[in-house]
């Protein structure tokens, strides 16, 4: 892309002013910019004064599958499973994008070490969870690891130095996540730098479109994959690829199922599957009304009892679908680090502007039927958010203690 062009395509959204200072820039940071308004996409900016993406249908009880129906099936369930990953149907998708920040880290969050008398990562903890599958079934399963801009060549690099923690390496599929443009409130782009763009990652509902773009539908379709299950990096005790999930998930005809667990009180923050119009959706905890709180199912059970734990399978021909639309896009008000009127880099102490994003969640709800599916929360979510107290290190390394793990 030339001047020429970059200044026409901004031109179309009413963003000029990324061009303000390429008079000043060396040849090379001219290139570096040119091509970041290539690849960059600003139709999310029209909707900044119009955010719509909370208005919600009309929320009804979706009921899980619990854990009594399961143990019922789970020979029949894990069977179909199994069967469905020794075909190398199956694969999973890990979103590693985030840092380890909250944790006072400067690392990738899956870098971080939670061992006590030894080394074992947060990434470690995830691929010995998949071996335990791979043993089951005698078959490898693909995985894909979405890392960010920030964190991409430290995640590669560590995967690498620890020789994949005994995954193997031709199963392991890197991309990095889409990134979008910042803006102000009155949705101008934010200049982060005189020749840089201000971007965010693009929300984890932007997995797939990520992963598309990378062209690893090819890696996909060549390995005959169906089906992938999607899971966040910081719950060290879950099970992916979990033969009994995909079982369950093809045996009740479902092209997606979501992993809950039992919420510990109406009010944890934690997401309810449920049904809004008629389709499954998610409502999260602060969306739950006093009257949603109360109701309850036909067996006197609280009927939003269920709270999502990041850990989702997805047909993969849905996501196809998916991908050709438009997820409902979240406008988050941010401290964005920019540019003033005089090119000067300002750190706000306050929010000044917006980040748009897409959310996992929200997939949920452009797909025909999604499967409940309760695990125990002792044995399969271990969260790890904090330093200490609740979802912490701490609750964690308990956790991994109770279920028999070394750390």
């Amino acid at each position: 892309m030339d001047y020429k062009q970059a200044y026409e395509k901004l031109e179309r959204y009413e963003q000029q002013h990324v061009l303000k200072y390429y008079d000043e820039l060396t040849a090379e940071q001219q290139q570096v910019l040119l091509a970041q308004i290539e690849a960059a996409d600003f139709e999310n900016l029209k909707y900044c004064k119009d955010n719509t993406t909370n208005l919600r249908g009309k929320i009804t009880p979706l009921a899980a599958m619990q854990l009594e129906e399961i143990e019922k099936n789970r020979k029949r369930y894990t069977e179909t499973g199994l069967e469905a990953i020794r075909k190398g149907e199956v694969a999973a998708v890990l979103l590693a994008g985030g840092m380890g920040t909250r944790l006072g880290s400067d690392e990738p969050k899956g870098m971080y070490n939670i061992g006590i008398t030894k080394e074992v990562f947060i990434f470690q903890r995830l691929i010995e969870n998949m071996m335990e599958v791979v043993r089951q079934a005698d078959a490898w399963i693909h995985l894909f690891v979405m890392t960010s801009d920030k964190n991409h060549e430290m995640t590669t690099a560590f995967f690498k130095e620890k020789g994949y923690f005994g995954y193997k390496e031709e199963y392991v599929h890197f991309f990095v996540q889409d990134m979008v443009p910042a803006s102000d409130y009155n949705g101008k782009v934010y200049m982060e730098e005189k020749g840089k763009i201000a971007m965010s990652p693009n929300g984890n509902g932007g997995w797939f479109s990520s992963m598309y773009k990378e062209g690893l539908l090819e890696v996909v379709r060549e390995a005959g994959i169906e089906w992938l299950n999607v899971f966040a990096v910081d719950n060290v005790l879950q099970r992916i690829a979990d033969p009994c999930f995909v079982g369950a998930t093809i045996a009740n005809n479902c092209v997606a199922g979501a992993k809950v667990v039992k919420k510990v009180s109406p009010d944890e923050r934690v997401g309810a599957l449920c049904l809004e119009d008629g389709r499954p959706s998610i409502v999260e905890y602060y969306e739950l009304t006093d009257e949603m709180k109360a109701a309850k199912d036909e067996q006197g059970r609280p009927a939003y009892d269920f709270g999502v734990i990041l850990n989702y399978l997805f047909k993969e021909s849905m996501l196809e679908e998916i991908v050709d639309g438009q997820l409902p896009l979240h406008i988050v008000e941010k401290k964005i680090p920019c540019l003033d009127e005089e090119g000067n880099c300002v750190e706000p102490e306050a929010p000044n502007g917006y980040k748009y994003e897409t959310l996992v969640l929200d997939m949920i709800h452009q797909v025909d039927n999604c499967l409940p599916y309760e695990v125990e929360r002792s044995r399969e979510f271990a969260p790890i958010k904090n330093p200490t107290g609740i979802d912490s290190v701490e609750s964690a390394r308990e956790l991994c203690r109770l279920n028999g793990i070394e750390l």
